[in-house]
Parts: structure tokens; sequence; C-alpha cells
């Protein structure tokens, strides 16, 4: 059987315990892993100086997948964001998030199976902004106050939102490509066009060229605002969204409300140069070593990296053995209990035994 080399950044916070508990899981399915463990974020920057060394990037590089804990972004060091700065550095331009309803998690609704496709390269989000009352600053606003012949109050902060038709048209193909691969129907991208016509007009022109060499998947736009009641109303109607950055970010944290919170929602960075799974929740530091976290969101990123890495009896595996362990409703951490102070809940490393256990069960 084959093995696969795979970059393991624990994290910090509580991502070591929920990374150790992952491995177990994912060992557990019989896959062969070689794992190169890398630090990164606050726990590295007195002996490097930064949060991500050069040699995570590296290893990254070499092996092409890493599965990640979160990091804590050090106060005061230019880094806007670790997460930002590795998918920027890696070129890891599409962010997927599944949103999936889990029988007995604390769901809104029972028939919520969509996938968030985000643009992660561009957008708002790559950070190019000028400080209030600053020379820089005062010069563009008084120059695009020319331009645009719309008066900007001087005392205004700057953000700057880059869409551009090569980040746009890679986004949609593969959200198009992911939809042919995982058996799934439709696109849906979402925008605000009638509003933001230079830039989120732009992502919809290029989308509809882009779906029109993909008839083979059914297409449709929402607006962003429009979007989120269609989620809470009809949810079952739309199956893979294609968003632009920050809405991207918006709604995944959205539907991650509807599965039952961030302990439930995985999420996957793929690009030029490998790919990167991570929970979308953050280091929770305050309890760093209380084995109290759910680790679930970092073993379904895990089931994420199995697809990816075409070990698809082992992530279906895998994801059952999740599901069930949730659907029993005991070996569960607080936040997926009916109430969070239960005294039945379990720790990180509990549920991590139950999983396995599942895991060898039906071996």
């Amino acid at each position: 059987m084959a093995r696969h080399a795979v970059t393991l950044i624990p994290g910090d916070g509580v991502g070591p315990e929920i990374c150790e508990a992952t491995v177990r899981v994912l060992e557990a399915t019989g896959v062969g892993f070689d794992w190169d463990v890398q630090q990164a974020g606050e726990n590295v920057m007195a002996e490097f100086g930064t949060p991500l060394p050069e040699h995570v990037l590296e290893s990254i590089r070499k092996n092409r997948v890493a599965i990640k804990g979160p990091i804590t972004t050090p106060v005061g060091t230019g880094f806007r964001s670790v997460n930002v700065a590795l998918r920027q550095e890696l070129e890891l331009y599409a962010c997927v998030r599944p949103v999936k309803a889990y029988k007995g998690a604390r769901n809104l609704r029972d028939d919520l199976d969509f996938v968030i496709v985000r643009e992660n390269s561009e957008d708002i989000y790559m950070g190019i902004e000028f400080e209030k009352g600053t020379p820089e600053c005062l010069s563009l606003l008084e120059e695009i106050s020319t331009l645009a012949r719309k008066p900007i109050r001087p005392d205004s902060g700057l953000s700057i939102k880059p869409i551009s038709v090569s980040g746009s048209e890679r986004i949609v193909q593969f959200a198009f490509d992911y939809a042919r691969e995982y058996g799934r129907r439709k696109v849906t991208l979402v925008h605000k066009a009638n509003i933001m016509k230079m830039t989120d007009g732009l992502f919809l022109s290029v989308g509809r060229d882009v779906a029109a060499r993909n008839p083979d998947i059914e297409f449709e736009d929402r607006i962003v605002d429009n979007m989120c009641m269609q989620l809470v109303l009809r949810p079952s109607e739309y199956d893979i969204l294609c968003c632009p950055n920050l809405y991207g970010d918006i709604i995944s944290d959205l539907g991650a409300g509807m599965i039952g919170g961030l302990g439930l929602a995985p999420g996957a960075n793929i690009g030029v140069n490998g790919a990167v799974f991570e929970a979308t929740h953050g280091s929770a530091p305050k309890y760093t070593g209380q084995n109290k976290v759910n680790p679930m969101a970092v073993m379904l990123s895990g089931v994420l990296m199995l697809r990816h890495l075409k070990e698809t009896a082992a992530a279906d595996a895998l994801e059952k053995a999740i599901a069930d362990v949730i659907a029993e409703g005991e070996a569960l951490t607080y936040d997926l209990k009916p109430q969070r102070n239960d005294p039945t809940a379990v720790g990180t490393s509990q549920v991590a035994d139950a999983i396995v256990e599942k895991l060898t069960a039906g071996a």
C-alpha cells in the first residue's frame, strides 16, 4: 500500500491536542502516512522571528499536502493573519468548506448538504489598506475623489478590493471541476454585482463565460444578501456556492451555525503549490491543555484530505465513524451536547477513542 508524505502543523492553543486526536483517527483508517511535523505560530516567534518560517512553506511545497491545527496570529508582527499569509505564499487560491448536517448534531434543519468554494487570493482580503490621516491615504482619497467625481470624507480609511479576470476564471472553473469530481449538480455564483459593478460585476461576467464552457453542470447566480436568506429558507436547492473571498468567509460561518457550530466545520485550501487542510475555527487559547475542545472539524478536514489523496474508501469509513459517534450522542464534547454544561460531555482524546473504536471494529 502506498504511503503519503504529509506536512503536519500542530499549531498552537488547542491545535496540538486536536491534531494528535486527528492523527490517531487518520492512522486508524489503515492508510499509511509519513508525517513531516512542522511548527508555526506564536510558539516559534522567539526562535525564528516570524510565525511562518520559510522551512514550513518548503515542507508543504515538497509534500504538496498538509494538515494543520489552528494558529494564533501574534499581535504586532506585520502579519495580518498566518492563515492568509500561508494561502498567499503557496497560491492556495481555492478554499473549500462543506456544510453538512450530521444526524444528532444541533442542526437547524436536516437537509443541509452544500459546499462553499471561496476565492482565496484577492478581493478585500488582499490587505491593501491605507490608514486614516496618513499622507498616502490623503493623497489617494484626493485622487480617487477627482477621478470618480465623488467626494470622499478626508477622515476616511481606505481598503482596496481587486477582483481580476484571471482570478475569477480559475475559481469558477475550480467550482465546476469540483462539482464534476464529487457528483454535484449545480454551481451558484454569489455576488453583489447590482452595486459593485466593476468588481463583483466582473466576477459575474467571467463566471457566466466559464459556465458556458461547462454546460454539463447547471449554473445560476444569486446576490449575496438574498443568498443568505435562501440558505435559511431553502438550502436543499443549493449545491456548490462559488464566492469571492469576503462573502465566502461570511457565508461559511453562517453555514457552520446551521450545522451546530464551528466544531463541525472543515476546510481545505487548494492551489498551485499543494493543498492545506484545516478547521475553520481558531486556536481557543483559553482551553489549551484542558482536553476539552471538539476535534471533529480537523478530523473532517482529514476526510477532505483523504479524498484529495484518492483514498476514497478510507475517507468514507472515517466520515461514517464520525457520523455514527455524533448520532449515538455519547462520546461528544460539550459543544455538541444539548446543554453546554452537560456532565456527560467527554474530552478531545475520548472523542478520538470512540472514532478509532468504530474504525477498528469495521476493519
